[in-house]
């Protein structure tokens, strides 16, 4: 073996090429960059690749997390990248490539994120909310393994999800049992998900809906079944976001009941929508402010605690 295969074949403590970099799945929150951890901060600002979305990379440019466009080198330069990507120019003089991701190219960004990392780029692969949470990691995961890319160090930063974003802005909500559950019926038919709504309302978890735009009423009819038409509930659209979204009234919040959310149709406006559904046990709780929902952990004396 050469002195530059062995020096390509080198390997740190933990295994992995030294020459290679990290993909890093991040977890980015709900929406605006005061809701993302540090780890995430520090992780996307100093990538040297980011793969986001439009929308994402608006975020993340609130508080520089990502470098404004502004900073972005003159196109017609020889910066190595395709139209969907664009070079910036760090504060420090660094450079930092910013690849747009969209729905239909998940499977082609895959692919480029491993090339890069093998080519020695840390690479930080944007996901709204958590990873893990109908995100982003089980899609690097299987490319990883149906690209063969076992070599590539893949690592996950997680992010608050919608469903803790949105009960944060309803008070106390989610302070018992609770589970969540996505209508996107992509993967799985309407009877799997059906027969989870079911179980997840005879069980008495507090649930949160995704992914609203896909039949949300049929998903509150089957809750209906099982459930007590006065349980408080709430549409929550955009939340973290603030004017930052796509919601034209902006951050919102809409307590109701379960048997009243039908009445509410307007109020579902999209991919930025979850629906929390409570239990016998959820309370609407007022003070001299605004009103907000309350599952007690046990019980609702004080002394219980």
């Amino acid at each position: 073996m050469s002195e530059a295969d062995e020096a390509s074949a080198a390997t740190t403590t933990d295994g992995r090429r030294s020459a290679y970099g990290t993909l890093s799945v991040v977890g980015i929150g709900p929406g605006l960059p005061h809701d993302m951890t540090q780890r995430a901060k520090q992780v996307i600002r100093t990538a040297d690749c980011v793969i986001a979305s439009n929308l994402y990379q608006e975020f993340l440019r609130r508080d520089g997390t990502l470098p404004p466009e502004s900073a972005e080198l003159d196109a017609s330069a020889d910066t190595g990248v395709d139209e969907a990507g664009t070079v910036l120019e760090r504060p420090d003089g660094t450079r930092q490539t910013l690849v747009r991701s969209s729905m239909g190219r998940q499977v082609e960004l895959a692919r480029e994120a491993f090339e890069r990392v093998r080519d020695g780029e840390d690479v930080a692969h944007v996901s709204g909310g958590d990873p893990n949470v109908y995100g982003k990691s089980d899609l690097l995961f299987t490319m990883a393994e149906a690209e063969d890319a076992g070599d590539v160090p893949i690592e996950i930063v997680p992010g608050v999800t919608a469903a803790l974003g949105g009960a944060a802005n309803l008070g106390a909500p989610l302070s018992n049992d609770f589970c969540t559950v996505s209508l996107s019926d992509k993967w799985r038919g309407w009877d799997e998900i059906e027969e989870k709504l079911r179980a997840a309302a005879i069980s008495g978890f507090v649930v949160v809906l995704y992914n609203c735009w896909r039949d949300y009423e049929r998903a509150v009819s089957v809750l209906r079944e099982e459930r007590a038409d006065d349980v408080p509930a709430a549409i929550i659209n955009d939340a973290g976001r603030g004017e930052a979204g796509r919601n034209v009234d902006g951050e919102t919040q809409t307590i109701t009941t379960l048997g009243a959310l039908p009445d509410h149709d307007e109020k579902v406006g999209g991919m930025g929508s979850s629906i929390l559904v409570g239990t016998h046990e959820t309370d609407v709780w007022e003070n001299d402010y605004r009103d907000f929902l309350v599952t007690p952990r046990g019980g609702r004396d004080v002394e219980d605690f």
